[in-house]
């Protein structure tokens, strides 16, 4: 028999995850208290790097249901999603999100979804990409400097420059 787990996440200490817990208890998921995994970190951190699910992990056996109020909660970005996605549909766990209309992820149906989200997300990904390109060259045909401004002034790089054509050694991080 299946049994459905929960996992909920927020990123801040002054949130709680009890609206997502009670949406998805409104969306019909009976979930036992001792199968809800709630935690507190951001967004940005990869799923396998988060301590409450990877207990959540050690909990899941082939045939059981976890629910998530949004993708977003599964990982950081659409490629972390669909790992995580992957890894618990190759260990016989069903994965349901309520954002997407509690479609089941591991469905053909969850699967296009996911697809359909990865070539979005790559999509953007490609588009930023071809943006700061073309900022960079318009920015290097203005003559713009390019990358981090110099560590030095320019005072300071001709009074470098005058030492070293003077004789003096190079130090690089204490060693000459």
């Amino acid at each position: 028999m299946s049994r459905t787990f929960a996992y909920a996440r927020v990123s801040t200490a002054d949130q709680t995850p009890e609206n997502q817990i009670r949406e998805i208890r409104a969306a019909g998921f009976a979930i036992a208290p001792h199968r809800i995994f709630a935690e507190t970190v951001s967004g940005s951190v990869a799923i396998a790097q988060r301590e409450g699910f990877s207990r959540l992990i050690d909990r899941l056996e082939r045939g059981d249901v976890l629910v998530v109020t949004k993708l977003d909660r599964l990982g950081r970005d659409a490629v972390d999603v669909s790992t995580t996605v992957t890894r618990l549909d190759a260990a016989g766990i069903r994965v349901h999100c309520l954002a997407l209309g509690g479609v089941d992820l591991t469905s053909p149906a969850g699967k296009m979804t996911m697809n359909v989200i990865n070539a979005v997300a790559q999509f953007e990904r490609d588009l930023l990409i071809e943006r700061t390109q073309a900022g960079l060259a318009r920015a290097k045909a203005q003559g713009k400097p390019l990358g981090r401004p110099p560590a030095l002034s320019a005072a300071q790089q001709r009074l470098v420059r005058e030492r070293i054509a003077g004789g003096e050694p190079r130090v690089v991080c204490g060693r000459v």
